[in-house]
């Protein structure tokens, strides 16, 4: 049960900075109080990363919530800490144009068979396509481009590890599906999912490219935050069905990427399993999870309808056999997804026109 915003604030508000005395509510280190997926976050912004008392304001605020409300109401890893940068950094991806992330509000929408054949579309157009599987506990790249069993390989430079991505129908892939056996699961806990995707964004030899898709797992979470903290993302692809369980799930993550924290602006969104249309009955069109919910959305939310695929045989099995439907225009799921990848590339320029360059979320965890 959510607990009101005011009330949480002002248990905050008893919780003073020992050296300045001031309320840390009033004197803006509480940043942000949230809800996501039924859980308290909290987000806390102090104006120096040497400031000796940020471990014990954040226990103190840890304390305080869970003695007021009860235990485990607010969590240890639901306490984001954000400084200033007090280093320059190396720049991450300097020859990559354009990052595109590819997300959904839930599972089972096909997000990554529209991350896979959209890469594959783009690649066909001349452009020079990278793509990151960050769905770590689910990596379904590897299969729907048949290189299971390929393992990437590793070069040095100046005492730098570099991964050299598979390269397949054009497209640089990595994921972490690369590195286990196909029958192995990835049972791993929040901190090593992210620290790796840190590595297949950071590590890996991508060189010039004018579009890396990152194809990220359902939902909102660490490993979303993990990659607008990595790199500045130039916009989000949102992915769903016309069902309302699933369109709900996009308004939660149109509201996360556009939201102040973040403010990554979402390109459009893609409406898959929008009809069936039998072979025998090539006129008809039957709206088996609902009828333009997606259209209709995106007309709500003011964001562009990039694309409606409806469900085609040939995309499952093309997924299933490692060959994209994306490699055959001539048919009419192909020609689907080539129309997809000319409204993502407008949209991308029109993003490139009118909105200044997305900069890296600088968050950090104490």
């Amino acid at each position: 049960m959510e607990i009101q915003k005011d009330k949480i604030l002002k248990v905050l508000r008893e919780i003073r900075h020992p050296e300045t005395k001031e309320s840390i509510v009033d004197s803006g280190i509480v940043r942000d109080v949230s809800y996501r997926e039924g859980a308290l976050w909290l987000s806390l912004q102090f104006s120096r990363p040497n400031d000796p008392f940020i471990q014990s304001i954040r226990k103190a605020c840890i304390r305080s919530i869970n003695k007021t409300f009860g235990e485990d109401t607010l969590k240890e890893t639901h306490v984001r800490v954000e400084v200033p940068e007090t280093t320059q950094a190396p720049e991450v991806l300097p020859d990559v144009k354009n990052i595109v992330a590819i997300a959904s509000g839930k599972g089972g929408v096909g997000k990554s068979t529209v991350a896979a054949n959209l890469a594959v579309a783009l690649a066909q157009t001349g452009s020079r396509v990278g793509l990151i599987d960050a769905d770590v506990y689910g990596p379904s790249i590897p299969k729907m481009f048949h290189v299971e069993m390929d393992r990437p390989a590793a070069r040095s430079e100046a005492g730098r590890e570099w991964i050299i991505p598979v390269e397949k129908y054009g497209v640089k892939l990595l994921s972490i599906g690369l590195f286990v056996r196909p029958e192995d699961a990835v049972v791993w806990r929040g901190p090593m999912a992210t620290s790796a995707l840190k590595q297949l964004i950071s590590q890996g030899d991508w060189g010039s490219l004018d579009y890396l898709l990152i194809d990220l797992p359902p939902g909102t979470g660490d490993v979303h935050l993990t990659m607008v903290q990595e790199v500045p993302v130039t916009g989000v692809v949102i992915v769903t069905t016309p069902q309302d369980v699933a369109l709900a799930a996009v308004i939660k993550g149109i509201n996360m990427f556009e939201g102040e924290k973040i403010h990554v602006p979402v390109l459009g969104i893609v409406e898959n399993m929008a009809w069936f249309t039998p072979d025998e009955l090539p006129g008809n069109r039957y709206y088996i999870f609902g009828k333009e919910g997606g259209k209709k959305l995106a007309e709500k939310a003011g964001i562009a309808l990039l694309g409606q695929v409806p469900i085609i045989q040939g995309i499952r099995e093309s997924g299933d056999s490692g060959e994209p439907v994306a490699l055959f225009p001539d048919k009419t799921a192909g020609k689907t997804f080539h129309r997809l990848a000319q409204s993502v590339k407008e949209a991308v320029e029109k993003r490139n026109a009118e909105k200044a360059p997305t900069r890296k979320v600088h968050i950090a965890t104490r």
